[in-house]
């Protein structure tokens, strides 16, 4: 297990970074010295657009558990629109804020003729409502991942990317070898407030870091976004195991060994990435 997850985590971090800086290079934003192009986070859009299908099966297989269908096509093809909300506008010339709202109220009429067709008027609010959340949760909150590249820059999103990876790192190595005082037994009972100590203390060290040397907010501001970070992406790593629990399942799938599926490694960033977007809107330079 601690093998597999030192192995795998430190290959994921390679290629996600591998993206990004690719990312970077081809628009211009890597570095002060090359212009930026008008069109931004193209990589990144395709990386997230990528993990949608597998992320929403893994989904629907959870729902399955409790005899709640998620429509999957719908779902994977909103979470993609949606998630990509900030890349569009750079060619079509509407905001986010009026790109947003559109395309989630046509996702309604969309999943009740799904249902319709599909399943009649046999568990109508269980499954819409499902796919609805599916949507949301896969959708919107990675959205605001590829809002924090657009609208702030890619060492902005390392910044955020770091704080919360090494967030997760420092609770589960604290945790494993200190943690005693359990810190949510009914949803996890392995997370421990000495595991939380540890994620707290990973994260401001990384934010501090990066508000130093990257030049992206003044120190004080960075040791508050890495205590709250620490704090929500921790809660997003609860919210994923609620629905695993109450689908009786460990992990949401299989595909990564030492992690579980891909909802095993999104859940802390996609929950703090809409926190994140408001603080760096507030506080970056």
């Amino acid at each position: 297990m601690l093998k597999h997850r030192l192995l795998f985590g430190a290959l994921m971090i390679a290629a996600f970074g591998s993206v990004v800086i690719l990312d970077g290079l081809l628009d211009g934003s890597l570095t002060a010295s090359a212009p930026d192009k008008a069109v931004q986070g193209t990589l990144l859009c395709l990386l997230i657009a990528s993990l949608a299908m597998p992320a929403q099966l893994e989904l629907s297989k959870l729902a399955a558990a409790k005899n709640i269908r998620i429509f999957t096509p719908v779902a994977a093809v909103a979470s993609i629109l949606l998630a990509t909300a900030w890349y569009w506008p750079q060619f079509i010339g509407i905001s986010p804020g009026l790109y947003l709202p559109v395309v989630s109220a046509l996702v309604l009429p969309a999943l009740l003729l799904n249902q319709y067709f599909s399943c009649g008027t046999s568990g109508v609010l269980a499954n819409c409502g499902a796919t609805y959340f599916a949507i949301c949760y896969l959708g919107i909150l990675s959205g605001f991942v590829l809002a924090i590249r657009i609208d702030f820059g890619l060492w902005t999103l390392f910044m955020f990317v770091c704080v919360i990876k090494c967030s997760d790192i420092g609770a589960w190595a604290i945790g494993r070898k200190l943690g005693k005082h359990k810190f949510s037994p009914r949803i996890s009972p392995g997370k421990t407030w000495e595991g939380m100590g540890g994620a707290v203390g990973a994260s401001v060290l990384v934010a501090v870091l990066f508000a130093v040397f990257c030049d992206i907010m003044v120190w004080p501001a960075a040791l508050v976004f890495g205590v709250c970070s620490a704090f929500i992406g921790q809660l997003g790593d609860l919210a994923e195991s609620m629905i695993k629990r109450d689908s009786e399942q460990k992990d949401s799938a299989n595909k990564v060994p030492g992690f579980g599926g891909i909802l095993d490694i999104i859940d802390s960033p996609l929950m703090a990435a809409p926190f994140a977007y408001l603080f760096f809107a507030l506080c970056a330079k």
